[in-house]
């Protein structure tokens, strides 16, 4: 370390006591150190000009001008102007590493000491601390440009990529692997020289190394496209559902109650005692989650093969098979009609939200259902206030309700009824799943009001999203992952939905 840097290191412990200090006044101990570090930089300042002069009379002497016979008005001039270049140049570092303007200080010919006093001065004043800049590792940065490199390549649409991303964008993975490898100190002509093969095996040895990148980019990427591919499956089970949260597997503890109804406010008469009351509770459903995954793997066979489809094309089909298991569980809750917490099946005569006779959508059926759903009572049989939002229905009655909807007169009416349901605020959801569920048999379909939330899907700490895992398996030739996702559905409430049974979905033919 030479002494411009030991007297850096000395400045920068003499900020520090400052910062440590956050307004205060120093405390006599730091003050003695404060000082003390200011003697040593006053010495080591006063040995770096002493160098300085004796460098620059060593190479006067070696153009043979140094003897002081040749000393003239032009060397004491030229003298004059390298050292004012040198404290212009050296005011200016300083000022610099601490945001302060060197203008003025340059301006009035102050000496490096004194810009030196003068900064630390403003800053026992100002009490703030040095500004750190926390900036981003350069292993991260090529990681984050080779994972979006690779995504690109996989055709996979970033907003936003990396800059820098497109370098690595026509890599094929031996040459990512080696570029990885070779960043990571291994000799680049050693690796361009060997096998796939034999790439892959160096890579494979990195496999519990938490810094090798390779490993870290497989991750990275597989983890971007399940988040991405994940958000685009197109299921409908959003619309109907509320969405909760569970912090462990274990069945709830204890029985949720919902609050009910406290009857009405009594008179009190003057003088008079108010009564004492409380809410009314009911039993609801406990609630639990379940744990649903997959295993996929990276062959070596794909590697050498230059095969990154199991980078975005294999997550996202194991992404899409648990979103789309969600909303078969979902509709299947619907379908099947099965008892709940009370002992009770979810749609019938006692939730007061069944339809006696199964028919198609039509505008009376409609009808029917909104005014059923509007009747419906809370848990101590107070009315409620049900707005219908959502009709879900299987395929095949698209266009029927678009009719319905959309038409000013009653279809078929002779007197140009006008249509009730014309513009009404009924968001229509179809989903294949109740077909698939109904095959050749009958198929109900269903509605939904506002705030409804009778079904919940929950998922262990709110994460919505598959969690990938990599890890070994012995015997295999290949990165493995793990892929996972802790969800669970339970009925909370049958009220704010009402099903009609149906009939069998036409032919198309």
């Amino acid at each position: 370390m030479n002494k411009r840097q030991q007297r850096a290191m000395k400045i920068a412990a003499q900020q520090a006591l400052v910062s440590g200090a956050a307004g205060r006044e120093l405390t006599a101990e730091e003050s003695a150190q404060f000082d003390a570090l200011q003697r040593e930089i006053d010495a080591l300042t006063l040995e770096i000009e002493a160098e300085e002069r004796q460098a620059a009379a060593g190479q006067q002497q070696a153009a043979g001008i140094g003897t002081p016979a040749a000393a003239s008005q032009e060397d004491a001039a030229t003298r004059a102007v390298a050292e004012e270049r040198q404290r212009v140049q050296s005011i200016s570092d300083l000022c610099r590493e601490f945001n302060v303007d060197p203008a003025e200080h340059i301006r009035t010919g102050a000496t490096i000491d004194q810009v030196r006093a003068a900064i630390l001065e403003g800053m026992k004043a100002a009490g703030s601390p040095a500004n750190v800049q926390v900036t981003r590792d350069e292993g991260d940065t090529f990681r984050q440009r080779v994972t979006d490199a690779l995504m690109l390549r996989a055709g996979v649409h970033i907003e936003n990529p990396a800059e820098g991303a497109n370098e690595f964008r026509a890599m094929s993975l031996r040459d990512l692997g080696i570029e990885c490898l070779s960043r990571e100190s291994q000799n680049i002509g050693t690796l361009l020289r060997m096998s796939s093969d034999e790439i892959y095996s160096e890579l494979s040895r990195q496999f519990y190394n938490p810094s090798a990148a390779f490993p870290a980019i497989l991750d990275s990427t597989i983890r971007k496209s399940i988040v991405q591919l994940y958000s685009q499956v197109p299921t409908t089970f959003e619309a109907i559902t509320t969405k909760g949260s569970l912090k462990d597997f274990k069945q709830t503890a204890d029985h949720e109650y919902v609050i009910g109804g406290v009857g009405d406010f009594l008179i009190v008469p003057e003088n008079g005692e108010i009564k004492p009351d409380k809410p009314r509770t009911e039993l609801l459903p406990q609630r639990k989650l379940d744990t649903y995954g997959k295993q996929f793997s990276m062959t070596r066979q794909a590697f050498i093969n230059d095969d990154i489809g199991f980078l975005t094309e294999v997550p996202g089909l194991y992404a899409t098979a648990a979103k789309k298991t969600i909303n078969k569980q979902v509709y299947t809750v619907l379908f099947k009609n099965a008892k709940v917490f009370d002992g009770l099946k979810l749609f019938c005569e006692n939730h007061k939200n069944i339809m006696k006779t199964g028919s198609k959508p039509s505008q009376a059926s409609i009808q029917a259902m909104v005014t059923k759903m509007g009747k419906q009572t809370d848990h101590f049989d107070e009315p409620i206030y049900i707005t219908p939002t959502t009709i879900v229905v299987p395929i095949g009655y698209e266009f029927d309700l678009s009719v319905i909807f959309h038409s000013a007169q009653v279809v078929g009416s002779n007197n140009n009824d006008i249509n009730p349901l014309y513009n009404y605020p009924l968001k229509t959801v179809q989903d294949p799943v109740l077909n698939a569920l109904a095959g050749d048999g009958v198929c109900p379909w269903f509605m939904f009001g506002s705030g409804a939330r009778g079904i919940q899907v929950d998922y262990l700490n709110g994460q919505e999203t598959p969690t990938v895992r990599r890890m070994e398996v012995p015997g295999t030739l290949g990165f493995v992952w793990d892929i996972y996702l802790d969800w669970g559905i339970a009925v909370r409430d049958f009220r704010s939905m009402a099903m009609n049974p149906g009939v069998k979905i036409p032919s198309e033919e």
